[in-house]
């Protein structure tokens, strides 16, 4: 099965609004690894890997993210797989 890793930031309505532990829960149910943080330009910024079909997934649910988020935009970057397992949060940068 092919892996994709991506990192994507994540502009809108997304700060103050659960979207980083939304964004764990959804990564933990696609057994996708990586992290997701707040941005302090007010996006939130997050690592996606594993299945393609999962990180597509995942991608994809965040244009909805939870009920008081608004997405306005989503930037993809390639990226490099983490190292370890599981997905977790990170402070801001």
């Amino acid at each position: 099965m092919p892996v994709k890793t991506v990192r994507v930031v994540i502009e809108g309505r997304v700060q103050a609004v659960w979207f980083r532990a939304w964004t764990i829960q959804e990564a933990e149910l696609r057994n996708l690894r990586g992290w997701v943080r707040n941005r302090p330009d007010g996006t939130v910024e997050a690592l996606f890997s594993g299945a393609e079909a999962d990180v597509d997934d995942m991608i994809e649910a965040c244009w909805q993210g939870p009920p008081a988020a608004r997405v306005v935009n989503i930037t993809e970057h390639p990226a490099e797989a983490p190292e370890g397992d599981g997905f977790g949060h990170l402070p801001t940068f």
